[in-house]
């Protein structure tokens, strides 16, 4: 009759462990997963994210936006010109030489808003130069092999008993959930980071006008810096998901099995927490607003 229940026991457990590796593996694979998920997303360019959303944004820029921005520049030319020749004694202590920077002035305030995308797009070429190599770094130095790390904890799921296992297997099928709901969280960030480059490119001409002039110029510059700020958020972003695999791999050998599951449950919503963060740091770090 014992080894009757004995078998029993052993059948539960192993039902209970198997279930435990499964949950594991899935966790350790999403991390492995979601890891390359955002090197690959974030290193994109705008127009290699989504060349219809790409294409679209740049033809209203050029058939909207460009005349506003001639507008603009107008505007702005005229009102230099006034403030020139009223800062000079009405013209009694003319100087010839500042027609000549006037006349520069305005053909770099047209060359800039007829050159806006190439601009912006330089931006964005160099800011996906530095996260893909933050890239290759991260990705190689944080991968989890999911064999290695279920032999590790197989002698720990083995010495327990079956209640102790059945609560494992609720930890860590919570705790696989909340892997699921962070992905859909990382990936809204992701996209909504592009969607706001996208909107930042779509009217890129009218501050780009307005950078010639000392006193408008704050806005053309502000909007460069918010530029450099987007694309190096991809770079923030690349730092805290290879600190969150960091953490994991430390967390893998820890000899609390439960312990190490509320573990990775904390460095979850850190990682979601340090993600939506990314943005404000990174136009903190620009000083950009």
């Amino acid at each position: 009759m014992q080894s009757i229940l004995d078998a029993i026991n052993e059948w539960i457990k192993e039902i209970l462990i198997g279930a435990i590796n499964g949950n594991l593996s899935t966790m350790f694979g999403d991390v492995n997963e979601k890891v390359g998920t955002i090197a690959a997303e974030v290193g994109q360019t705008p127009q290699g994210w989504n060349a219809g959303i790409f294409s679209m944004i740049r033809t209203l820029s050029e058939n909207v936006i460009v005349p506003i921005a001639g507008l603009v520049i107008t505007y702005v030319l005229c009102y230099e010109l006034i403030s020139m020749v009223t800062e000079k004694n009405n013209m009694h202590d003319v100087d010839t030489s500042m027609f000549f920077k006037w006349v520069f002035k305005a053909y770099v305030a047209v060359y800039l808003v007829t050159h806006t995308f190439d601009i912006t797009m330089a931006v964005f070429d160099v800011a996906q130069h530095v996260v893909s190599g933050a890239a290759g770094v991260i990705g190689g130095s944080t991968n989890i092999d999911v064999a290695a790390a279920l032999s590790s904890m197989q002698s720990g799921l083995d010495a327990m008993e079956i209640p102790e296992l059945l609560l494992l297997v609720m930890e860590t099928s919570l705790v696989s959930l909340c892997m699921k709901i962070m992905s859909v969280l990382i990936t809204v960030i992701l996209y909504g980071r592009m969607i706001e480059i996208y909107l930042y490119c779509s009217v890129s001409p009218i501050p780009f006008a307005t950078m010639t002039n000392r006193e408008w110029g704050q806005i053309g510059n502000n909007y460069l810096k918010s530029l450099f700020a987007l694309g190096f958020q991809g770079f923030l972003i690349m730092i805290c998901v290879g600190i969150y695999a960091v953490l994991v791999n430390n967390m893998i050998i820890a000899d609390n099995l439960h312990s190490a599951i509320f573990s990775l449950a904390a460095y979850t919503v850190i990682l979601c927490f340090s993600l939506f963060k990314s943005g404000a740091l990174a136009k903190s770090i620009f000083s950009a607003h």
